[in-house]
């Protein structure tokens, strides 16, 4: 049902779209292509106007229907599975820029929110902007302690227009899920829906200072990157104060090279804190564009990055963070092979593709490429084409790995902007095999027995039961033949999984007791082949149960 708001507003669209000629564009899809003759029975269309080329047009729509439009464009940009190469490019320049709304106003949200006078909280507070965006604006104030901070205060209004736009988004998505045969695979739905949430999160700076305080925890003591603290006791949800830092713009190159930083040192620095916070972290700053990061020269040519800006974020979980570090290494050693097995165990792919008609499509995209000078490739840029050949093998692009890529492609056009040759794959190697090497570590290994062994012991007694259960609805008929398919191999993993619990439990017994008794007290004379038969009995029960035989 479409309110008032949203009819209004509809006309407002319809004009821009006429105004840039867009309809013509609309009527050479194949959806509205068999309606193509009502162009012509359209008046405005009776005289003939020169239009900039369509990435273009679409892109000056959306900087006039507004803010929200202007995100929206923003975030379909890293979409590159659904979208063509001019379009996603001339959408990525969108700038997230609107006029600010009046300091007085500024003010009286504050006050509003803290429910008491702006002087009792700040000793100065600058009604001047220094930053406007499409959900807040930020200002500057010092403490009654005399500390710098600036304050970003959600702009006022702004979750009524977010609730109109992104209303008509839900009906001119459905309208395509409905009536374009393509629209059930590329899911509007879900990119509207995905949209909506990232906006509805970065409505909430207690989020965003979460996710600064949890960067800033993640890089406490280092010296390659410093976050700004956050201030909690005045941070609410419509208000968040943090430290003001200063710094140098990551892109303004003249201004580093004459503060004595060394480019290449930083750049590389750049590339090895990205993914650390990827691999080390699960955790990472996803919208790292150039006004988002500062530079502060230290001394000897180094220099420390300072990111802002913390509303959106990315994470890997264990699970993807484990076949993307493998998946990055097999590509680094043009293992093609195995990038393709990677795909097919990890799910990305159905189970049923065929692993060397995969390889050699990964091959075909792959070798142009790497023949090709190192500063000339884009990691990101290879992704993206990665992501789309895998998608004729019905691969399914997960929203948090086109964020990464979206990152993995500033990360590296500001690294090239700071240093043309950048090896990206040299300075992201050393990071991906520390952490491929800590995750078999025993101390790795070890954790997690200590994490998960209360939980196995805890549901161990469970299994025989269930097992049981099953054979017996499976005995009285009441399964049909694939649903007793499905649960003899449930019976046959469900054993198997008993089996390698019992060995796992009993293995990490003998090699801790070993381990313990050897650490603690002298070895009695004649013993010690005894514990060392009885710590190798222990791991190589271990390492059956992780191999699953």
């Amino acid at each position: 049902m479409i309110t008032p708001g949203q009819f209004f507003r509809l006309f407002t669209i319809q004009r821009t779209l006429i105004r840039h000629g867009v309809d013509e564009i609309i009527f050479g899809t194949p959806l509205f292509h068999s309606f193509r003759f009502l162009l012509y029975l359209l008046p405005w269309n009776w005289w003939r106007r020169k239009y900039a080329p369509t990435a273009v047009r679409l892109r000056h729509v959306l900087e006039e229907l507004g803010p929200i439009f202007v995100k929206f464009g923003q975030i379909l940009s890293t979409r590159r599975d659904l979208l063509p190469d001019d379009i996603a490019e001339e959408l990525a320049r969108l700038q997230d820029r609107v006029p600010p709304f009046p300091g007085s106003e500024a003010r009286r949200l504050v006050e509003k929110a803290y429910g008491r006078p702006l002087t009792a909280v700040f000793a100065e507070f600058s009604e001047e902007p220094l930053a406007s965006a499409s959900i807040a604006q930020v200002h500057a104030a010092r403490l009654k302690d005399g500390r710098e901070v600036v304050v970003k205060v959600v702009r006022p209004g702004i979750l009524t227009v977010i609730r109109r736009d992104i209303g008509l988004m839900y009906i001119l998505a459905g309208a395509l899920e409905k009536f374009w045969g393509q629209g059930r695979r590329l899911e509007p739905t879900g990119v509207v829906a995905e949209f909506e949430k990232t906006l509805i999160d970065e409505l909430d700076l207690l989020r965003e200072a979460a996710n600064a305080s949890q960067l800033r925890r993640n890089f406490a003591g280092a010296e390659a990157i410093y976050v700004p603290e956050v201030h909690w006791e005045l941070t609410l949800r419509e208000v968040l104060v943090m430290e003001r830092v200063t710094g140098i713009r990551v892109d303004d190159v003249a201004a580093l090279k004459a503060a004595g930083v060394n480019l290449q040192w930083l750049a590389e620095s750049g590339v090895e804190l990205f993914f650390t916070q990827v691999f080390r972290d699960h955790f990472f700053h996803a919208d790292m564009h150039p006004g988002n990061l500062f530079v502060q020269p230290l001394s000897g040519g180094h220099a420390r990055f300072v990111p802002v800006d913390f509303g959106i974020m990315g994470s890997l979980s264990d699970f993807d963070q484990r076949y993307l570090a493998e998946n990055f290494l097999a590509f680094m050693n043009r293992d093609y092979r195995r990038v393709a097995q990677l795909h097919v165990e990890s799910g990305w792919v159905p189970r049923d593709t065929r692993v060397d008609d995969f390889e050699f499509a990964i091959r075909t995209v792959c070798e142009p490429i790497f023949d090709r000078p190192i500063r000339t490739i884009s990691v990101g840029h290879l992704l993206l084409r990665l992501f789309q050949t895998a998608q004729r093998f019905h691969m399914k692009i997960l929203p948090q790995l086109l964020l990464l890529q979206k990152t993995l492609v500033n990360v590296e056009g500001v690294g090239r902007q700071l240093y043309p040759d950048l090896d990206l794959w040299a300075a992201a190697r050393p990071s991906l095999e520390r952490w491929l090497h800590e995750r078999v570590s025993w101390r790795k290994f070890m954790r997690a027995v200590r994490e998960h062994a209360p939980s196995w012991l805890e549901r161990l007694p469970e299994l025989p039961a269930l097992t049981i259960e099953a054979l017996d609805r499976i005995k009285s008929g009441r399964w049909d033949e694939a649903t007793q398919k499905e649960l003899q191999r449930l019976r046959k993993d469900l054993l198997r999984a008993q089996r390698q619990t019992r060995r796992l439990i009993l293995g990490s017994t003998l090699l801790l007791g070993m381990a313990l008794l050897w650490a603690g007290t002298a070895v009695p004379p004649g013993r010690t082949l005894l514990l060392l038969a009885l710590a190798g009995a222990g791991l190589v029960l271990v390492l059956t149960a992780l191999r699953g035989d």
